[in-house]
């Protein structure tokens, strides 16, 4: 699915797994409030809620009553993972198929850097 084409709220999870990869958001880190984040993307809180949700579902944050939303320990490796295979089974065919109509090779990509 073309980022464009994605739902805000899948938008808004990439960024924070992204976030929580890159150790933007460290294990143990609270994340932005949802009215903060909201406000950051100029989202609306209840898109920011089901981005959060997900995160909540998936075990990546825990929800500390009246506090906040903090990472678990081990969510940016989970991330990392599930988002390598994610990549690998539906982006990487899509790019690899497009090199192969350009006539791209991979020696060539990597004899440019």
């Amino acid at each position: 699915m073309s980022n464009q084409s994605k739902p805000v709220y899948l938008k808004l999870r990439d960024m924070i797994a992204a976030a929580i990869i890159d150790g933007r958001y460290a294990e143990g880190d609270m994340l932005p409030s949802v009215r903060a984040l909201a406000a950051e993307q100029g989202a609306n809180p209840l898109t920011v809620a089901k981005a959060y949700q997900q995160f909540q579902n998936d075990g990546l944050v825990e929800v500390q009553r009246g506090v906040g939303m903090y990472v678990v320990p081990g969510a940016a490796e989970r991330l990392r993972r599930s988002e390598r295979e994610v990549f690998l089974r539906e982006e990487w065919p899509e790019i690899r198929a497009r090199m192969d109509r350009l006539g791209v090779s991979a020696q060539e990509l990597l004899a440019e850097v």
